[in-house]
């Protein structure tokens, strides 16, 4: 696996032959990506600054359609902004990716016609799945992969126990927890999840 990093809620950075950053917030300014890809513009998620924090030249940032506007209103080249729709697939030069939709079944904060996404990304050959904010989906369900990311905070996602449900389903080799700690949620609902898990099923509590 490559080295990850989980800074803050859902802000991940994987760092392998290209540096890759989801829903940034709160970075340090190292000015290195190469993609950037942002799930859904709620604050928690979609940070300009921290954007702006980490980006160079020639960052490709991949979006929904809702700030695209907000970009191009700080320079963004439309060249480098790569606008997607739910259940679609992506290839660039170096990483593929596909979306999958993010919404809640019960709440209405991620309504599922929002058209909001979490991605699988294939990166060195191994595929990764940033959820987003999202609850136990089928579309969750139907997906395979190497790396899990999930939501556990409760709340405006999942809570720890129905993401260890969904991870025991989808059956990744590893399982990073996210979206605790900031706005809602603690590590002890990491802890939960990590405790639920089926046998082989590695988990790693990166955001403390």
């Amino acid at each position: 696996m490559e080295p990850i990093t989980v800074n803050k809620q859902s802000s991940i950075r994987i760092e392998g032959s290209k540096v890759v950053y989801f829903d940034p917030l709160e970075v340090s300014p190292l000015h290195d990506a190469d993609y950037i890809f942002i799930t859904h513009p709620h604050f928690d998620h979609f940070s300009l600054l921290s954007i702006l924090e980490i980006k160079k030249e020639n960052t490709v940032i991949v979006t929904t359609k809702d700030i695209v506007e907000e970009l191009l209103s700080v320079g963004f080249n439309e060249e480098y902004i790569v606008i997607v729709k739910p259940n679609e697939t992506y290839a660039f030069k170096n990483l593929e990716f596909k979306t999958v939709l993010a919404y809640n079944l019960h709440k209405k904060n991620h309504p599922k016609d929002s058209g909001w996404v979490g991605y699988v990304l294939t990166l060195d050959d191994v595929v990764y799945y940033v959820m987003g904010d999202t609850d136990n989906i089928k579309e969750a369900r139907e997906v395979k992969c190497d790396v899990l990311f999930i939501p556990v905070g409760g709340t405006y996602t999942m809570d720890c126990l129905e993401a260890a449900n969904l991870c025991n389903l989808i059956k990744p080799k590893l399982a990073i927890p996210i979206h605790y700690g900031y706005v809602v949620g603690s590590v002890k609902d990491a802890e939960v999840f990590k405790k639920r898990l089926d046998k082989g099923i590695a988990c790693k509590i990166l955001l403390k």
